[in-house]
């Protein structure tokens, strides 16, 4: 039975090493990039940058570790992958203590809600099952070609607590209910009603920020070219008046809005010498 549950533990970690290479290669975090890169000067796993290669370069070094587990008993890639798994609950531990609004990024972009226990939990359980599977006999693939009843049971347990412990599965979930939504219509092409570009545009820092400065609460222009409405209001700037003109984005989603200040258009002038003159159709002329 203790063999049965060493030889577990050996296809447990290999699966997951494989599940955190491909989501790390595959799907990109959205979150910001002010997440720290480094806990005490030990780098944190997970996260994709801009122009930055350490997400890929664990993910390759999980995805090696995974197959060394499934071709090979030898006891040092057992103690590698210890060892990786104890730094890894330790960088999970450090992050939600010091940054407890930033995600692990354990799993690639799915890994993109704050760290909590359940995380700590899941690494701290990953790494007894990686000292556990250092007496294992076999290696992955040969526990695969046999599959006693009892290392099928445990698996199973194992990889259902695995996923109740996992909050990327609810984020994993509400992504692929975004991704079967209906597409979302081009902006040019999309109805947007002037109460939603008002809306909009009230609700901007680009409108609070120019708020003070403007003189009219009655735009003296408005108008659409293909992804945006622009809007114009007079305003007084350093004792002058102006004009500042906001592109309302029409999208269906995340919209934006930018604002620019212009001067006014010169006041038309006739000319001093010119003497009114009426055409011969006036009416003025039927009157006598």
């Amino acid at each position: 039975m203790l063999e049965n549950i060493q030889n577990t533990q050996v296809l447990l970690l290999a699966t997951v090493l494989l599940a955190a290479c491909v989501a790390k290669l595959t799907v990109r975090s959205p979150v910001a990039w002010s997440a720290p890169e480094h806990v005490h000067g030990v780098p944190v796993p997970g996260r994709l940058r801009p122009g930055r290669h350490m997400n890929v370069g664990l993910a390759v070094t999980e995805g090696l570790l995974a197959l060394a587990l499934l071709v090979t008993s030898h006891v040092s890639v057992r103690v590698a992958t210890t060892v990786a798994f104890a730094a890894a609950t330790w960088a999970v531990g450090e992050l939600r203590v010091h940054r407890p609004d930033a995600g692990c990024g354990c799993f690639g972009g799915l890994s993109e809600k704050r760290v909590g226990r359940r995380s700590v939990l899941r690494a701290a359980l990953f790494t007894a099952a990686a000292v556990a599977s250092l007496g294992a006999p076999h290696a992955g693939a040969e526990v695969l070609r046999q599959v006693p009843t009892q290392v099928a049971l445990v698996f199973v347990v194992e990889l259902a607590l695995f996923a109740a412990l996992s909050p990327e599965l609810s984020v994993l979930a509400r992504r692929g209910r975004l991704g079967r939504s209906r597409p979302a219509t081009p902006c040019a092409r999309r109805r947007s009603p002037l109460p939603e570009t008002f809306a909009t545009l009230y609700d901007s820092p680009a409108w609070l920020a120019a708020e003070d400065s403007i003189t009219s609460a009655v735009p003296v222009d408005v108008w659409r070219e293909g992804c945006w409405r622009f809007v114009v209001f007079p305003a007084r700037l350093d004792g002058r008046d102006t004009e500042i003109v906001f592109a309302v984005s029409t999208a269906e989603r995340d919209r934006t809005v930018r604002a620019a200040r212009v001067p006014p258009p010169p006041p038309a002038q006739e000319p001093k010498d010119a003497s009114p003159t009426l055409p011969v159709s006036s009416p003025l002329l039927d009157l006598h």
